[in-house]
């Protein structure tokens, strides 16, 4: 879903179409998943992904489909991307946006509402999407961020920040 600068949707494209090196503002999510030992899932990007290949990031992203519910799109990207069934969801970060430009010139330009999980089930990450996966404890990752931010992608240097802000990093 394309946005105004307001966020407000003002039409739809393909998602092939949208990211460029003049990306339209558009409509995401991200989602952080816990485990019950309060660890937070952490996946390594595929080396074929289009944008930040090989970087570590948050649980999982994507976009909701024309006319599908915000949380409806988390769980069905959940399931796609890691085979993961979610418990509990939250969403914590309403109004988180960003802007980034890839190595490649590929600019990401979203408003990515943030949504925290628990995990309802084992990982089974897609090998297209997933390059590696773990379950990291908040504290070292949050380090390990502040120290190499290089190596992750924009949106999780941002987002651990902000989710620390409202006490839910």
């Amino acid at each position: 879903m394309l946005l105004d600068d307001a966020g407000l949707p003002i039409g739809s494209a393909p998602k092939a179409t949208v990211h460029t090196r003049d990306t339209p503002l558009h409509l995401a999510f991200s989602c952080h998943v816990r485990d019950a030992d309060g660890r937070i899932l952490v996946t390594r990007r595929a080396l074929t992904k289009r944008t930040w290949p090989g970087v570590w990031t948050n649980s999982f992203c994507g976009h909701p489909g024309p006319g599908e519910d915000l949380e409806d799109a988390v769980r069905r990207r959940a399931r796609t991307e890691l085979g993961l069934e979610l418990g509990a969801l939250e969403l914590v970060l309403p109004d988180f946006r960003y802007r980034a430009v890839d190595a490649s010139g590929i600019v990401e330009h979203e408003v990515c509402p943030v949504f925290l999980a628990t995990a309802g089930g084992p990982v089974s990450a897609d090998p297209d999407e997933v390059l590696d996966w773990e379950w990291a404890d908040p504290g070292p990752l949050g380090k390990a961020v502040m120290q190499a931010p290089f190596a992750f992608s924009p949106w999780l240097a941002l987002q651990l920040p902000a989710l620390a802000a409202v006490g839910r990093a």
